[in-house]
């Protein structure tokens, strides 16, 4: 049993992506499912499907440049399960000076940092990507 799902996703793609794997898989849930699709519409993944026998899996497609170089370079863990980190519309980090990606869970769901500053809305900060 995984203490934090969230986490071993985010450590399965960044591990893909050091590996040069065109793609990894991931136990799903709607939690995984809507972070990833955060990371694909900032462009940091190809794509993202959940597979539909049981158990459901979700596969993620990573994106490389043409060089093969990772499009993404960092990914960390925020808030823990053993630690909250919660954050005002204020205090939503700049990653990267605004090149990167903050992830939030807010009131209305699952967003990035910048969906989360145009709706002013706060929340806790599951991971940064960058």
């Amino acid at each position: 049993m995984v203490s934090d799902p969230i986490s071993d996703m985010l450590t399965t793609i960044r591990n893909g992506q050091k590996a040069r794997l065109h793609s990894v898989t991931t136990p799903a849930s709607s939690t995984k499912g809507e972070i990833a699709r955060v990371m694909k519409d900032a462009g940091y993944i190809v794509d993202a499907v959940t597979t539909s026998e049981f158990p459901k899996k979700l596969i993620v497609t990573l994106k490389y440049s043409d060089k093969a170089v990772p499009a993404i370079t960092e990914i960390k863990r925020v808030s823990k399960p053993g630690l909250r980190r919660y954050v005002g519309v204020d205090k939503i980090p700049a990653v990267l000076d605004g090149m990167g990606l903050a992830i939030l869970s807010t009131s209305k769901g699952i967003m990035s940092g910048a969906e989360a500053k145009k709706a002013r809305l706060g929340g806790e900060l599951i991971c940064t990507v960058a």
